[in-house]
């Protein structure tokens, strides 16, 4: 439905200098799917977004939807944003105070170049309005709405022209906690409902994980990966990656060689001796990073019973109560380890304990030089 091919985009900032917002940015969205731009401040992936409603003209590449060019650097198109008849939902949502609810969501048939009669713009402002569950408010003022509320009007006022796709600039993060997660649910079942083609951008990970069909992880500019959001949390290609989307530790190992016996691969790491999946990229000698969500350790009291070397000796370092599970910090040796366990785990600061690290959820990644962008 929505490919983006090449996309160059750089500006200039408000000091003179050009900035490269987006490079080489290339991605496939089908139809009725919701695809997030994931990442930190600054990573290009608002550019990208407003490069797909017509608000930034890129430098370089082409933009199609259903196989039509909106841009094009190479045929030399650039279709205007109010050409496009996309919908658009942004971090501020425009509300305007002085309209009702039903004058918020009609207003975009109103201005429109097609013309709409009394009775259609009724019918479907009142269609939209029940589909985020704000039909029964159609009369009220739009400064009476709470904020959940307001999030839910801004979308139906995207939502009335039917456009063929919808572009969503971190449309919940100036909702609370609480709102912002009962949101997630909404906009996903509001989208999943009408099938519309949704770009979502958002710096939280959380919300791209809960919400996406598939991610893609940009920094400086660049996608550092692409996938559905088990494959972007479960299988890391990058540190960048792995450290972004949810807590993780890393610990540095070097390739020892393969154990014949189990068909894994034994590394030398901080903590001691290592089984891991077997990987044929990496080589005898070779400098990794082993990564391990904390839900993924396990802690033991007593000498656990298994069947590889992943067990460590350690102590209590901290921990924090979290309602329906425990952060605990474990020290082995000089490395401090993040576990997260159910609350029954009960040891106390100080006590002993054992670390276990399940091979097959140990992602080995080649180690990267440090780099603080």
């Amino acid at each position: 439905m929505l490919t983006v091919s090449g996309l160059h985009t750089e500006y200039v900032s408000d000091k003179g200098v050009v900035v490269k917002a987006a490079l080489d940015v290339s991605f496939e969205v089908p139809e009725g799917k919701l695809f997030t731009l994931l990442g930190p401040s600054g990573c290009g992936k608002t550019t990208t977004l407003r490069s797909i409603a017509g608000l930034e003209k890129p430098t370089l590449g082409e933009i199609k939807v259903n196989g039509v060019p909106v841009y094009s650097s190479h045929n030399k198109v650039f279709t205007p944003p109010n050409k496009r008849g996309f919908g658009m939902v942004f971090q501020s949502y425009a509300i305007w105070p002085h309209m009702t609810v039903f004058a918020n969501a009609s207003f975009p048939l109103e201005v429109g170049a097609k013309k709409y009669s009394r009775e259609e713009i009724r019918t479907k402002v009142m269609r939209v309005l029940e589909s985020v569950e704000l039909a029964q408010y159609h009369d009220r003022d739009a400064t009476r709405l709470s904020g959940g509320q307001q999030q839910r009007l801004a979308l139906a006022r995207a939502l009335v022209m039917e456009p063929q796709l919808l572009l969503l600039d971190e449309p919940l993060s100036n909702l609370d906690a609480k709102l912002r997660e009962k949101m997630r649910f909404e906009l996903k079942k509001i989208q999943r409902e009408l099938n519309i083609t949704t770009i979502y951008v958002t710096h939280d990970q959380s919300e791209a994980l809960a919400l996406s069909h598939e991610i893609a992880v940009m920094r400086n500019g660049r996608i550092m990966q692409r996938g559905t959001p088990r494959q972007i949390y479960e299988t890391p290609t990058s540190e960048f990656v792995a450290d972004f989307v949810g807590s993780i530790n890393f610990i540095r190992a070097t390739v020892r060689g393969i154990d014949s016996v189990s068909g894994q691969m034994v590394l030398d790491s901080e903590l001691g001796l290592l089984q891991v999946p077997a990987n044929t990229e990496f080589s005898v000698g070779e400098s990794v990073q082993v990564c391990i969500r904390p839900e993924d350790i396990v802690l033991s009291d007593t000498p656990p019973q298994v069947d590889h070397r992943n067990h460590f000796l350690g102590s209590v370092h901290l921990k924090v109560f979290l309602g329906e599970v425990f952060d605990f910090q474990v020290q082995v040796g000089e490395k401090i380890i993040l576990a997260r366990v159910h609350p029954s785990q009960k040891s106390p600061v100080g006590a002993p304990i054992y670390v276990v690290l399940n091979p097959a959820s140990c992602i080995v990644l080649k180690a990267q030089p440090q780099d603080k962008s």
